[in-house]
């Protein structure tokens, strides 16, 4: 008898304990990037609903795993898988061209309780780098690999791969001759874009962990192997159970120069700001820098917060209430 009082109580704290760990409520937060371009004005209707409708499918993707009781990661990874392979973002498929009319891609991904992280970058063969950044992250030593080792790396682990042609759209093809015109017309080295068409999703799941992911197929006629935020963990993405999760998008260097994602953590952690308060006052200091785009954060209590200082940034939530917001413009 004594024996099974002891077995009925080992069940009972165990189920206790397993409803406590899964008592929190998801919630997901993502972006499609952020600009001056992105006003109504430059969208045709069929255009802006074409984005709103992937950004609602990209949500309901990433809050059915979390609901199902899947974890941040996977909910991240699904999330920004689905939206390398719309054409509507500058992620994947749809990304925009190098200096030399080619596809450049990078991503990363981080887990908020173990801090683990895991990114790749110029890389054009990957049919997702969200997965070969995870792939990094869990089946090897290393946090990021760049160009052919990480496509090498990434066959050998089994992920699809395809060819360049295979992201590039017609229609990004024409914004890029389009570009080039205006390049020789100003004969300038290197412009500021109007347009950071980044993808990015921050998670919380039922079990109290966060985890954040940024895809990218960079600046539009960047040269010379040039590398921006997206890759780069505490630059364009940030996850620590302690504090939130962050994914940044815009003029990445400036992004790269305020650490930006890790500096809403820190912010946090280090004076006791409240979210909406670590994200204004880092998106202040990029302001004060010169630079522009935005930043998504959610936190360990599943308050969210977004914040850019362009006409519009692509973005939405399913909020701890199960309510679902979608924006464009500012």
């Amino acid at each position: 008898m004594k024996e099974y009082l002891i077995l009925v109580c080992l069940s009972f704290m165990y189920l206790t304990n397993t409803a406590l760990a899964q008592n929190n409520s998801p919630v997901i937060v993502i972006h499609g990037g952020a600009g001056d371009g992105i006003k109504k004005e430059n969208f045709t209707a069929d255009e802006e609903k074409s984005c709103m409708d992937a950004l609602k499918k990209a949500l309901e993707i990433g809050y059915g795993v979390l609901e199902a009781g899947g974890s941040c990661l996977d909910a991240v990874e699904k999330t920004i898988m689905f939206l390398e392979d719309s054409p509507f973002f500058n992620a994947g498929v749809g990304s925009v061209l190098n200096a030399e009319g080619k596809v450049e891609l990078d991503a990363s991904i981080m887990e908020g309780k173990t801090l683990k992280a895991g990114a790749v970058a110029g890389v054009n063969k990957i049919k997702n780098p969200i997965l070969a950044a995870r792939c990094i992250m869990e089946q090897s030593p290393h946090v990021m690999m760049i160009g052919e080792g990480a496509e090498v790396f990434a066959k050998s682990k089994g992920l699809t791969m395809v060819k360049p042609h295979h992201f590039i759209t017609e229609k990004v093809k024409e914004s890029w001759k389009k570009s080039q015109e205006v390049e020789q017309q100003k004969k300038s080295k290197i412009e500021t874009p109007s347009k950071f068409g980044t993808v990015g999703c921050v998670a919380l799941d039922k079990y109290g962990n966060l985890a954040a992911g940024t895809s990218t197929g960079g600046m539009m006629n960047k040269k010379f192997g040039r590398v921006g935020d997206s890759p780069i963990i505490g630059a364009g993405t940030y996850a620590d159970n302690n504090s939130c999760a962050v994914s940044a998008t815009g003029h990445g260097e400036y992004f790269i120069r305020s650490n930006a994602a890790f500096r809403v953590s820190a912010l946090m952690q280090m004076k006791g700001l409240s979210l909406s308060e670590a994200v204004q006052g880092t998106m202040q200091f990029i302001r004060q820098l010169g630079g522009k785009g935005g930043l998504i954060a959610l936190d360990k209590k599943g308050n969210l917060y977004m914040d850019f200082n362009t006409e519009g940034m692509f973005r939405g939530y399913i909020d701890a209430q199960k309510k679902m917001e979608i924006k464009i413009y500012k």
